[in-house]
């Protein structure tokens, strides 16, 4: 894969996130309103690219003064993944994080997900709970997963 960039989500990218959610998530895939809203809010979004500008990837992240940060979401284009995308977003979203001062930072993460927990796990996220039937309609549990810093 060439080069990939990581660059700061506009509102321009909306429109070319949505087929993404709709491939990777389906009935439960964020609305472009979730994404205004994530935007409006001030909340960290990237999006990666390759050389030719084609989307990749995106990711966001909420920080929770003082000192606390949530992954919002990761999510890779399919015929992108297993080639280190993820892993560029996810790093820098914890930069960003660090950047805020966060010390802890939180994820949910679909429980049948065990390709993204073992990233999330060699990242330092540890599981410290479990939301029963969180992702809906399909009643799947959140595994939720936390990174302290020391």
């Amino acid at each position: 894969m060439s080069a990939v960039r990581v660059g700061r989500f506009r509102w321009w990218h909306i429109d070319r996130v949505m087929p993404i959610e709709a491939d990777l998530f389906g009935a439960e895939q964020w609305s472009p309103a979730m994404f205004w809203n994530e935007l409006a809010n001030g909340h960290h979004y990237l999006v990666a690219t390759d050389a030719a500008g084609e989307l990749l990837g995106y990711a966001g992240l909420a920080v929770a003064p003082p000192d606390e940060a949530w992954v919002q979401n990761i999510a890779v284009r399919r015929d992108a993944q297993r080639r280190g995308v993820g892993r560029l977003l996810l790093e820098a979203l914890l930069a960003e994080a660090a950047r805020r001062g966060a010390r802890s930072t939180l994820l949910e993460v679909a429980a049948d997900n065990a390709p993204a927990q073992r990233l999330y796990a060699t990242y330092g996220f540890e599981p410290i709970g479990v939301r029963r039937g969180y992702y809906q309609p399909s009643n799947v549990d959140a595994l939720v997963m936390r990174r302290t810093e020391d």
